[in-house]
């Protein structure tokens, strides 16, 4: 059992590792010397939980579909409104991307190199499709605009994956609020909301008067 616990742990820390690797330099650029070197192990020791650097990215990959797939059981319920599981689900998916270096990892390998997922769920195409059918009944429930769904589904990919290098404000990503409050704007503007931002009405009204 120390055994197992052990390599379980062993295990746990070479997909951080490599995580941190393929979130930074992409699939093609990353070595499993990095990721060795990441973890103070010689890539004897690592090539004995993960035999190739395929192996490695395929692990995460699979983790991310089930994350995703747990995300959209909890959230897309009966009696939930669309465009309320849509949001749910983009706000949570931005905020776990934020803070789980491993979900970085995954998200920028199913962009980059859709040629892993061979054997796997395609990742990204699930999301996508999953979005975009979120869209489509918010749509048919009065709750967003007739935009193209696949359109908006895109386009709230394109923003998660933008938005995870750069900074919001000068206290940077480690800024909650701001975060949130990007997210927010862009899920109102998708969903035709005109309510003014805290500010501008009294700005607005300044400029009037």
């Amino acid at each position: 059992m120390v055994k197992q616990e052990r390599a379980r742990r062993t295990r746990e820390k070479v997909l951080d590792a490599a995580a941190e690797e393929f979130a930074v330099q992409g699939y093609s650029r990353a070595t499993l010397h990095a990721v060795a070197a990441r973890t103070g192990m010689t890539k004897g020791a690592l090539y004995g939980h993960f035999a190739s650097k395929e192996v490695l990215a395929s692990a995460l990959l699979a983790r991310y579909h089930e994350v995703w797939e747990e995300m959209l059981l909890t959230r897309d319920t009966p009696g939930v409104a669309a465009r309320t599981a849509l949001e749910s689900l983009v706000l949570d998916l931005a905020r776990r991307l934020k803070a789980d270096i491993r979900l970085r990892a995954a998200l920028r390998l199913a962009t980059d190199c859709p040629s892993l997922t061979r054997g796997l769920p395609d990742v990204y195409r699930d999301v996508q499709r999953d979005l975009v059918e979120l869209v489509r009944r918010a749509q048919q429930e009065g709750g967003m605009p007739p935009h193209p769904p696949e359109l908006v589904a895109q386009l709230l990919l394109t923003a998660m994956h933008g938005a995870l290098h750069v900074s919001f404000g000068s206290a940077g990503c480690s800024n909650a609020s701001a975060w949130e409050a990007v997210w927010r704007l862009l899920l109102d503007a998708l969903a035709g909301d005109s309510q003014a931002l805290p500010g501008e009405q009294g700005a607005e009204g300044r400029a009037h008067g």
